[in-house]
Order: structure tokens, then C-alpha cells, then sequence
């Protein structure tokens, strides 16, 4: 891989699409194809600029799908059930920004919402509206904007934070009284190993995917001697 800066000739305007520019410091390369488990670094600043991730690719919609499936079971089933003299009681993730609201903390239970309701749920559906036609050869509209949409909520989706809160609320009032793990719980365990797996995929590769195969391949030079 050589930097763009070192040409001193413009590239041709059918090879811009294989340009790749540093996102920490804005060196210029052009695309070459690496080899499976190959990533690419940046020579001026070492920086990741891109990783071959065919295979995460492959295995993106399965892990999208499944992260829907936990997401909705998370949401639906109780995350813990407190047993307190005979009294039980429990809840769901809903009900503890109901009961947040409901004590006047409307700006932790808008926090609450959005890093672990609203954030994941628009990414994963964002996920699904691109993957579902790219499946399909097909390329779905309003592709680069959703791609930035993806980008600009993934750092909100704070899932396995909101899980670790969880796990030490559960650990200190298991003291005080019974406490019983809900289904909700073990999916939500399960969505965060589901989650880790399929944040590792960069979505701005997603436009390498809707290229034609051998793309990123340099054209053969003529020679003008």
C-alpha cells in the first residue's frame, strides 16, 4: 500500500472509489486487497485504515437477527425478580424507566432510554434496512446516509454498561433480600456477547461490498515506452 501523497500524477477519476484516507491523520493510500485475517495500517501515524473482513461480513445479518431476537426478549421478560418477606416483585427494563420517571428523574430515565432502548434498537434496524438488500445484490436507498446514521449512534448504545449495573444492583440487595434472575437477564448477558461481535464490523466496509468483485484490484498499467 503506497500514500496517495507520493504520486505526484492525479489518480484517473475511475480510481478515486479505491482511495482510502487515515482517519487520525488524513494520509491518502490506495486500496489493495489483503489476505483473510490481513489489516491494513497507516505508514505515517500506524493507524488502522481498514481490515479484510469478508467473513465478518457473512456472519453480520445472522448476528444482526439474533441481536433483534435477544433485544425483543430483553424488553419483554422481567430482568429480576426480588423476593422480600413474601413480597415479590419485579421488573422489566421498561418499567425502570417507568419508575425512574415516575421518582422525578426524567433526565436519567431519558439517559437510560436512549443508551440502552433507543440507540441499540436504531443501529440493529439500520443494520437490517441495509443488509436484508445488499443480501440481494440490490443497493437500498439512502445508503450512505444511513451508514453515517449507524456511525454517529453506535458510541450511544450502552448495553454492557447498562449490564454491569445491573449485575452489581443484583449482587449487593441479594443481601437483603431473595433474589432471582429473570429470563430478561440471561438474553440481556447473551445480546452483549452478540453486540461485542457485531460492533467489531466497520460499516463504512459495507460500501467495499457493494462493488463489483476484484474492484479494489489495480488495473493492469499500459506501457508508454
Amino acid at each position: 500500500m503506497t500514500p496517495d501523497a507520493h504520486v505526484s500524477s492525479q489518480p484517473p477519476a475511475q480510481d478515486l472509489h479505491r482511495l482510502v484516507a487515515c482517519e487520525y491523520c488524513d494520509a491518502l493510500y490506495e486500496r489493495t486487497p489483503l489476505a483473510p485475517g490481513e489489516r491494513a495500517t497507516c505508514l505515517r501515524c500506524g493507524g488502522v485504515l481498514y481490515r479484510e473482513s469478508s467473513r465478518a461480513y457473512q456472519r453480520l445479518l445472522p448476528l444482526v437477527v439474533t441481536a433483534l431476537i435477544l433485544f425483543l426478549v430483553s424488553n419483554t421478560y422481567p430482568i429480576v425478580e426480588m423476593d422480600l418477606k413474601g413480597v415479590r416483585t419485579e421488573t422489566t427494563l421498561w418499567g425502570a424507566v417507568q419508575a425512574l420517571h415516575s421518582d422525578h428523574m426524567t433526565l436519567v430515565a431519558m439517559l437510560v432510554f436512549g443508551t440502552t432502548i433507543l440507540f441499540p434498537l436504531a443501529e440493529m434496524l439500520m443494520m437490517c434496512y441495509l443488509l436484508v438488500p445488499m443480501a440481494r445484490h440490490r443497493m437500498p436507498p439512502g445508503f450512505d446516509r444511513i451508514v453515517r446514521g449507524i456511525r454517529q449512534t453506535r458510541p450511544w448504545g450502552m448495553i454492557e454498561v447498562f449490564m454491569i449495573g445491573v449485575l452489581v444492583t443484583v449482587v449487593k440487595l441479594s443481601t437483603m433480600a431473595q433474589v432471582i434472575p429473570g429470563v430478561a437477564l440471561w438474553s440481556f448477558g447473551a445480546l452483549v456477547v452478540v453486540l461485542a461481535a457485531m460492533l467489531s464490523f466497520d460499516p463504512r466496509d459495507l460500501w467495499h461490498y457493494l462493488e463489483p468483485a476484484g474492484a479494489d484490484e489495480a488495473p493492469p498499467r499500459e506501457d508508454t515506452a
